[in-house]
């Protein structure tokens, strides 16, 4: 395998591990700012959240939500941390056959 498709394999890892955690990140953002606001945050539906005269009880919500997608999402990112791991390995057999 050339230098080139290894580098685009680990940027293939790398942004699969990206997708497959922007359900978690949406979730911690939508949990952190609610709490940093005093706002009730839930599944069930939702609620009002003003902060400086804007509601932003249907964006957290809407992230909030999100973290269902966590289902589908960490599998991927699993496999781009297997694929990003397999490469290590390999560059690593590589160096000790060459040293």
């Amino acid at each position: 395998m050339t230098s080139r498709g290894r580098t685009m394999l680990a940027g293939l890892g790398l942004a699969r591990i990206g997708i497959g955690l922007l359900p978690v990140i949406s979730v911690w953002w939508a949990s952190s700012f609610a709490k940093a606001h005093g706002c009730t945050l839930h599944e069930g539906n939702a609620t009002p959240c003003i902060v400086d005269g804007v509601d932003h009880g249907d964006t957290l919500y809407t992230a909030f939500v999100a973290g269902w997608l966590m289902l589908v999402s960490l599998p991927v990112a699993l496999l781009g941390m297997v694929l990003l791991a397999v490469l290590l390995v390999l560059w690593i057999i590589r160096k000790v056959r060459t040293a």
